[in-house]
């Protein structure tokens, strides 16, 4: 078997597809590249997911999955991932090593305590996201490496 190039998760997100096949992305770009990726990856339905790495401090908007849960998992610093559930802000601290889900439906946004690194497993077709209060109303996404994802 030929020898892969290795990559960086926190450049190019994964697809895991049906029959079990993992398939490298374009550099993710913000907002808009989920619409894409949702096209790229149509054939798989809801059952296909995204896996990314982001480096980041306070995000710039809140996001939403409609499609499934994802899986939000601190692999560096300390991150506070705030949840609107139900219309209330629910607040989950996570410490290096530590996960959550994010249920599907569920608007959600993170800070982290300076710099924080998360891996994230997201049914990510379809996902839809919106400015914070107080930020300027942009597609820049929370998940582009160094900035808000």
């Amino acid at each position: 078997m030929a020898k892969l190039p290795a990559f960086k998760l926190s450049k190019n997100p994964v697809h895991l597809g049906l029959g079990a096949k993992v398939i490298e992305q374009p550099k993710f770009t913000g907002m808009p590249w989920y619409e894409a990726y949702g096209a790229r990856h149509a054939a798989d339905g809801f059952e296909g997911r995204l896996v990314s790495m982001h480096t980041f401090g306070t995000w710039d908007s809140w996001e939403m999955h409609p499609n499934g849960e994802e899986l939000v998992v601190c692999v560096a610093g300390r991150i506070v991932l705030t949840q609107q559930v139900d219309g209330v802000e629910r607040k989950v601290k996570l410490k290096e090593g530590e996960a959550v889900i994010n249920p599907r439906g569920v608007w959600h946004t993170a800070a982290g305590a300076g710099e924080a690194t998360a891996l994230f497993i997201t049914a990510g077709a379809g996902t839809e996201g919106r400015p914070r209060e107080g930020q300027k109303a942009k597609k820049k996404s929370r998940k582009s490496s160094g900035s808000a994802k």
